[in-house]
């Protein structure tokens, strides 16, 4: 059994290393090399055939997962160029960014303690909008102008949208049970 562990995602999938990516393409090549590489396909193998069916199994989820997340996919481009994003630990970000934070986070504990879930979905509807005009602007950052510094701000402000977006779907999900 032949296979590049060293591989990037995108060399893994046969795609460019863009941020735009064909959906369908990364879909459809994930359905091929599982099909290749699932250890069912192994199962009367030998150990360590199987094990090294699983491994490759294994590294074939994990980077279609990471490529198919717009955020993880901005990441992982950021780190094939040597930049950590310093998702935890630089918490930096433009005045106005934190504001709308602000106004959100008020905005969701608001609808929460009314219970009000017409509002907690029309907030994660306005931050569904906010997030796709923010994943088309980390594109032209990273795939147009390749800026580094401007995309990986773009990425941690994608993170901070992802926590709203998770605190909206667990305060509709608690109200509703």
């Amino acid at each position: 059994m032949n296979f590049d562990f060293t591989q990037n995602h995108f060399t893994l999938f046969n795609l460019p290393a863009q941020f735009a990516l064909d959906q369908r393409t990364l879909d459809g090549n994930y359905r091929a090399l599982l099909a290749q590489y699932h250890p069912d396909r192994f199962a009367s193998e030998s150990d360590a055939v199987r094990r090294m069916s699983l491994q490759i199994a294994t590294q074939v989820n994990e980077a279609y997962q990471t490529l198919k997340s717009p955020i993880a996919r901005g990441r992982y481009l950021l780190k094939l160029a040597g930049v950590d994003t310093q998702e935890e630990s630089n918490t930096a970000m433009p005045i106005d960014f934190l504001m709308n934070q602000m106004e959100w986070r008020e905005a969701i504990s608001e609808a929460k303690s009314t219970q009000n879930i017409d509002r907690l979905e029309s907030i994660g509807r306005e931050l569904a909008l906010e997030t796709s005009a923010l994943e088309q602007h980390l594109a032209s950052l990273l795939d147009e102008t390749h800026d580094l510094s401007a995309a990986t701000v773009a990425v941690r402000k994608l993170r901070f949208m992802e926590k709203l977006e998770q605190e909206i779907g667990d305060a509709i999900e608690t109200l509703l049970f």
